[in-house]
């Protein structure tokens, strides 16, 4: 399929308002869609749940995946299906998305946080090191708006401790370190497919393993604990974790054109890198021999000073933002003591512009302008604008766009 940079597949919308992101729901999303409804099979049977997840495993170079509702019960699956629970220490980022961190909470096991590196806004392996104890089960490394984390550190680290390693992918389909796609070094991995996400399903996951009896505990436990030879039988606690056919229908027609998608959004990535450079911010680009799959085009402002006021400025010219995670470790439920000054400090200058791979070159341009604009005039701009505070998130716009 070829789809370019910039494709009008927005006809009908507001094209004076640039969202943050929406979906691209190209392809076949309204044959296989309208097939469940013709057909009946809208729940969690049908032919398009294994469809999916064998396109899924074959793409990311997996033996086997398992669907399920969203990414965060992927996440907690797959550490309930790894036997972590009260006790049990997890290592994991404070610079990331709660996810990570409410479903470590939710096994009873306790998230340990540590810093982030500068560079690539991923977790600091050495930090990694600084935080292992005896009560330590596993490392959560969290491949933060699609760049890698460095896998051969922290693969090296937590076998020489001899501790688990999950990895969450929920922002990185796509990305690879050393030619490897993300999710297949750890002995569990999670991909996320909310509506902003670089392929979607609406909501849902994925859950990927490296031993098959993890993964077939998985499947078990997202199913109620039913048997698999013995009508209506339960032998253990479990959950309704499972993903419907019309959404797996949506995610089949996804895998179809997710090479093009990517390659759509590496373009995008790379049209902001040229039309913002020589400004005091610095765009969030591939280091090392990796594959960023730029799931958000995040900005990174060189003084925190200026990231809010840029984002009044973005907004009142119809240009949505957001700001990076607030860091974990500050939650009022999972508040914990710690120093993490990279992570504090990448909060609190980051910003995630329109990252969507339906946004044409003429709003890549106005975007880009905008903010040039701001920068330049950056002092009368504060100087007219005092008491400016956090610009708050607004609800994501997430409507579903039918292809023209």
């Amino acid at each position: 399929m070829d789809i370019t940079l910039a494709p009008e597949v927005l006809k009908g919308a507001d094209i004076s308002r640039i969202p943050v992101y929406e979906p691209f729901l190209a392809g076949n999303v309204p044959h296989y869609v309208n097939e469940c409804l013709s057909t009946g099979w809208i729940s969690s049977r049908g032919g398009f749940i294994s469809r999916f997840e064998t396109a899924f495993a074959e793409f990311v170079g997996a033996d086997d995946a398992v669907s399920v509702a969203n990414g965060t019960v992927a996440i907690h699956l797959a550490l309930v299906a790894l036997g972590i629970g009260p006790g049990d220490e997890i290592v994991v980022p404070s610079f990331t998305y709660i996810a990570s961190v409410n479903t470590i909470l939710q096994t009873g096991a306790t998230p340990v946080f540590v810093d982030s590196l500068e560079s690539t806004l991923q977790i600091d392996p050495s930090a990694i090191r600084k935080a292992i104890t005896q009560r330590t089960k596993a490392v959560m490394a969290v491949h933060l708006y699609g760049h890698p984390c460095e896998m051969d550190s922290i693969v090296a680290l937590c076998q020489e401790f001899g501790i688990l390693l999950i990895e969450d992918c929920a922002e990185a389909f796509g990305s690879r370190w050393s030619g490897q796609h993300v999710g297949t070094f750890g002995d569990a991995a999670t991909f996320s497919f909310f509506g902003n996400k670089t392929i979607t399903t609406g909501e849902g996951g994925m859950v990927l393993a490296r031993d098959p009896e993890i993964l077939e505990r998985c499947r078990r436990l997202k199913n109620q604990g039913v048997s698999t030879s013995r009508e209506y039988w339960h032998d253990m606690l479990a959950y309704n974790y499972r993903m419907t056919n019309i959404e797996a229908a949506i995610g089949v027609a996804q895998m179809e054109i997710a090479s093009s998608i990517l390659e759509m959004k590496r373009r995008l990535a790379e049209a902001y890198r040229s039309d913002l450079s020589g400004l005091p911010l610095r765009t969030h680009d591939p280091i090392g021999d990796v594959v960023h799959s730029h799931w958000m085009c995040s900005v990174i402002v060189d003084d925190p000073k200026d990231r809010d006021p840029l984002r009044v400025h973005l907004s009142e010219r119809g240009i949505e933002t957001r700001p990076f995670f607030r860091q974990a470790h500050r939650m009022p439920h999972c508040s914990a003591q710690g120093d993490f000054p990279v992570g504090e400090s990448l909060s609190a200058r980051g910003i995630n512009l329109p990252s969507y791979p339906g946004l044409t070159s003429g709003q890549v341009g106005r975007i880009c302008a905008d903010v040039r604009s701001f920068l330049g005039n950056l002092r009368s701009f504060v100087t007219t604008r005092p008491g400016l505070g956090l610009l708050e998130p607004a609800v994501d716009y997430l409507e579903v766009h039918p292809e023209s």
